[in-house]
């Protein structure tokens, strides 16, 4: 398509040369009458209408941003996104994220009538601000940012002060009225509303998109269970005094998270004043010598792999050598175990013996489909990579089956044991709330039948073994404890005394496959015995206690049913070997 310069629209300026055309005629009708005085008022006139058209035009344009200031930037920023982001809500819709209209203080030395009395009442107004910084900003030549993240209260009451030189400006904030809770899932971001850690950092476009959408972003914590699971989290950590702790909620089915919380923790409203330790996330980011709980897997494969059944004997009436190790009993039953025994009784002894028939290849394989060496798939950007033996042998073998010589987070732990009790597939662990009508799915690790007894059997732990202490009234839980000795390089070996101690729950272990089951986690890094604990630190005596009282919180909002028929452990005595609950 071709045009000329013919065919295009010519605005019609006619007026203004007929205008000009007029006034130039006025000037040389008032010199040819020779009244020069008529030629100079009209030219005086001419300047004054002038200049009265542009100070109309500036008057209207300061009247404009005083009562609508910055409306052109917030239109922008609103229309580019900006910093924007969408609220943040547990799968409930309770909030725990969100944007609010927040203010920058500026200054203008230029139009301070009194540095004195401006420097005083700011001072008043915010205490919290640094003197020096306010003195730079007084003194400088040009206009200076002071603070920002006022809140609208806190704008009015500076504004009321009515000092010159004083301005402010809208920014969006980020504010989590939670506070610490569910900081470590949630995350938060920085000052240009980028998501820097957990949740605003693993959906962080996603939470912009939404933002457009005026539809807030779902997180898959229910905040419920978080704030049970963060409660007793803090009262173990408070009686035993770990270096941290972690907790873990999942459906094992759907592997939504539910609850997941490190300790400490820390506000991130305010990351800045937190430590690098407060801030890291225990469940993601750290990666430990799990213990026993790692005879689970083991006992899975010996029986997804034929190798034994739950009747299966094993000698642990002397030591086993396997590889360079030679491989002792906390507590020696010194008798021959059955499988589900074994478990029982947590037997370094008899689970090495397994895993020695179970063979190295078999066994790494496992731990390979299992996830255990990689991070765990999650959508957490600080998930961990995992440390794992250079070489799968009889030593590796003799390790690994009770769980040292591999360090694992928390998460890939969690997602591990999914499998082993959601029918036998390995699913992708999440934070994102799914669709009740999402069909999750994985590769299959176990058959179904070894799930199912796997289920029977951590429920015979719990009933009769070193879990009882987990054990709640009407409910059908099951688990494993652990207690993994810290490789301590100036000790050249394991200490005694540094464990990390940990309980891995299920619950409810009745059931079909299809059953939708709840996974609990509690760690604890070197807590310390007390009295009640007659001093022990282990698995069984100081995170089997927290995870029994976590279900017994959470199992009303997960709508399990508690029955009143089933046999459960009320209270039991305290065992006449209490390292049988490692």
């Amino acid at each position: 398509m071709s045009f000329t310069l013919q065919s295009l629209p010519i605005p019609n300026w006619r007026w203004i040369r007929d205008l000009v055309w007029r006034i130039e005629h006025a000037f040389e009708r008032a010199r040819a009458a020779g009244r020069a005085e008529d030629d100079t008022r009209l030219r005086i006139f001419v300047v004054l209408a002038i200049f009265s058209v542009g100070f109309v035009v500036l008057a209207v344009g300061a009247a404009k941003m005083v009562i609508f200031p910055d409306v052109s930037r917030i239109e922008a920023v609103s229309r580019e996104g900006g910093l924007d982001r969408a609220d943040l809500v547990d799968r409930n819709g309770e909030v725990l994220a969100l944007d609010l209209e927040h203010y920058g203080l500026y200054l203008e030395p230029h139009d301070i009538w009194d540095i004195d009395e401006t420097r005083h009442a700011l001072r008043a107004a915010l205490p919290d601000l640094q003197a020096t910084r306010l003195d730079h900003a007084l003194n400088s030549k040009h206009r200076s940012f002071l603070v920002g993240g006022l809140t609208p209260t806190a704008k009015a009451q500076i504004h009321d002060l009515g000092l010159p030189g004083v301005s402010f400006e809208p920014e969006q904030k980020r504010i989590y009225p939670l506070g610490g809770t569910a900081a470590h899932v949630i995350g938060f971001t920085d000052t240009g509303g980028l998501g820097l850690e957990g949740a605003e950092a693993a959906f962080n476009d996603d939470i912009r998109k939404t933002a457009d959408s005026n539809t807030p972003f779902n997180l898959s914590i229910d905040l419920r269970v978080q704030a049970a699971l963060e409660d007793e989290l803090t009262k173990a950590a408070q009686e035993f005094h770990p270096l941290g702790a972690v907790g873990v909620v999942t459906n094992v089915r759907t592997g939504e998270v539910l609850g997941m919380a490190s300790w400490p923790s820390f506000d991130p409203n305010h990351p800045g004043q937190a430590t690098d330790d407060q801030k890291l996330n225990r469940a993601a980011s750290a990666v430990y010598e799990m213990g026993s709980t790692f005879k689970a897997f083991t006992v899975a494969i010996g029986l997804d792999t034929g190798v034994a059944t739950p009747e299966s004997t094993f000698d642990a009436r002397v030591p086993f050598h396997l590889g360079y190790r030679t491989i002792h009993d906390y507590h020696a039953a010194k008798k021959i175990l059955s499988l589900v025994e074994v478990f029982q009784h947590s037997s370094n002894i008899g689970t090495a013996r397994l895993a020695e028939q179970i063979g190295p290849k078999r066994l790494s394989q496992y731990f390979i489909a299992l996830g255990l060496t990689r991070p765990a798939k999650i959508e957490l950007k600080e998930s961990a990579m995992p440390l794992i033996p250079h070489k799968w042998d009889d030593d590796a073998v003799a390790s690994t089956s009770f769980g040292h010589g591999i360090d694992v987070s928390p998460l890939a732990l969690s997602r591990a044991m999914g499998a082993l009790l959601n029918g036998g597939t390995l699913v992708p662990l999440t934070i994102h709330k799914l669709p009740k009508d999402a069909k999750v799915v994985g590769p299959r690790v176990v058959a179904e039948k070894t799930s199912l007894q796997m289920l029977q059997i951590m429920r015979a732990n719990v009933t009769g073994g070193s879990g009882g202490k987990a054990d709640v009234p009407g409910l059908s839980v099951g688990g494993k404890t652990g207690t993994g000795e810290k490789y301590v390089k100036a000790l050249g070996g394991y200490s005694q005394t540094q464990q990390v101690s940990s309980f891995a729950a299920v619950f409810p272990t009745d059931g079909d496959a299809k059953t939708d089951r709840y996974f609990v986690l509690i760690l604890l890094d070197e807590p310390h015995g007390d009295s009640a604990t007659g001093g022990f630190s282990t698995g069984g005596w100081v995170a089997a206690p927290a995870a029994g009282r976590v279900i017994d919180r959470i199992s009303p909002f997960l709508h399990v049913q508690r029955q009143t028929n089933l046999a459960s452990l009320v209270s039991l005595p305290k065992p006449a070997n209490p390292g049988d609950e490692r």
